[in-house]
């Protein structure tokens, strides 16, 4: 009799919050900012407002350009203690300020990708937009990574992590990159729905 009354309280048992991983750089690290008042933090009040009592851990590493982040990925997956349910792929924004050759990138970002999808687990690809002083050609080609590669590995995508706060001083900390309270807060209305779009796959 016990067995039976086990096994039907497991089968009512409530479904596993969602856990998302936020894998990025100082954008989503919350850089310069308090942890309450970072991105992943915002994102997980503003989901369990939303009624999606979803778990959304830090992953992101000030400073990591996409093959540093290629080279964490694995042992960073190892030190969630459990498979995702959605990753934001949150790079490229540091190989950009860098000046680093375009097909670094995509090559590194295509490598995340792949052993994501190896995983089977979800993502969801925030892009990344040049600045104009690197010139036409390299602005093209930078821009054009995150659409084709959504393509490829036919995962979300997200066109502009810095959406409606790139360039507004007063949504920017005193360096003029990093959102500040304010900005973050727009950053993460502004995603929310794709992240909810992506997890429901």
């Amino acid at each position: 009799m016990l067995w039976v009354l086990v096994f039907a309280s497991s089968a009512h048992a409530a479904p596993r919050a969602p856990v998302i991983w936020a894998f990025g750089d100082s954008l989503s690290a919350g850089y310069g900012l308090p942890p309450a008042l970072g991105f992943t933090a915002r994102l997980e009040a503003a989901l369990r407002r939303a009624g999606v009592a979803a778990t959304v851990r830090n992953g992101g590493v000030a400073g990591d350009t996409a093959a540093q982040a290629r080279a964490r990925l694995r042992w960073g997956l190892r030190g969630l203690g459990t498979a995702p349910d959605l990753v934001i792929v949150e790079l490229g924004a540091n190989d950009m300020l860098r000046g680093l050759p375009v097909a670094q990138t995509r090559a590194n970002l295509d490598a995340i990708l792949t052993e994501l999808r190896h995983r089977r687990i979800p993502v969801l690809l925030a892009g990344m937009r040049a600045a104009p002083n690197l010139g036409p050609e390299y602005v093209r080609a930078f821009d054009g990574i995150y659409p084709a590669l959504a393509k490829q590995y036919g995962v979300a995508r997200y066109p502009f992590f810095l959406d409606g706060v790139a360039g507004n001083r007063a949504l920017l900390q005193a360096d003029g990159m990093h959102p500040n309270a304010r900005g973050v807060d727009i950053i993460v209305g502004r995603i929310l729905p794709s992240v909810r779009k992506a997890l429901r796959g």
